[in-house]
């Protein structure tokens, strides 16, 4: 009885729906409770503190063709490109068949939620067919006394329930690789944010040599006082 009612205590709090929606506009709330509603898989992560700054990672979180830049120069896999939208949204490509646009809904110190909608490419995460997909992501970060740490919450509703019905001999490794990928990133962001702390100049020439003159020009503003 004791297993039954710890089991039922955890499904409870998994249906309920995250405190910060909310917080977001009325017409991002409407489409993050319905991905919260259809999601296919849920996941969190959290960072080992690294040293750097929570000033210096929202620098690189409020210019992600700077941050995709430098992500390229850390050589970490895959090698994504970033481009603004007019709207404000971003999108990120890795050539290869990984695409994302991502719109920032709500920002506070320390906390980002993003609305997601994301394609793979069929084959591009091992998977037999393509696979889209719109996810909630909430963000938090902080100082704490080891250093920067985030804790990363994601909603993933696939884009049909055709996909879905597909999908499902292959749920556990999809909902596998999504999970790994995605704490692969954010280990990765804050890493790079660190880098760019300790040593910004390291990533100058190699920046200048990439040829993304927005970026470039990012660097210099944020990094050099230009």
């Amino acid at each position: 009885m004791r297993v039954l009612l710890s089991s039922l205590l955890v499904l409870a709090l998994q249906a309920q729906p995250p405190d910060f929606l909310a917080k977001l506009p009325p017409g991002a709330q409407v489409e993050a409770m319905d991905i919260v509603k259809r999601a296919d898989f849920v996941f969190e992560t959290r960072t080992q503190p690294k040293h750097v700054k929570q000033a210096t990672m929202d620098k690189l979180f409020d210019h992600p063709v700077l941050g995709a830049a430098m992500w390229r120069f850390c050589q970490f896999v895959p090698g994504f490109y970033a481009f603004i939208h007019p709207d404000g949204a971003w999108s990120i490509d890795d050539t290869r068949g990984l695409k994302g646009t991502l719109r920032l809904v709500y920002r506070r110190p320390g906390h980002r939620v993003y609305l997601v909608e994301g394609r793979a490419a069929k084959g591009r995460l091992k998977a037999p067919f393509s696979v889209g997909a719109k996810m909630l992501t909430s963000y938090r970060y902080w100082e704490g006394k080891n250093g920067f740490e985030s804790h990363l919450q994601t909603w993933t509703a696939l884009d049909s329930a055709l996909l879905g019905v597909v999908s499902r001999p292959f749920r556990g490794y999809i909902k596998g690789r999504q999970d790994e990928f995605i704490a692969y990133i954010n280990g990765n962001v804050a890493t790079f944010g660190e880098f760019a702390e300790l040593s910004p100049k390291d990533f100058y020439g190699p920046l200048k040599r990439d040829g993304d003159p927005a970026a470039l020009r990012e660097f210099e503003a944020l990094f050099l006082g230009k």
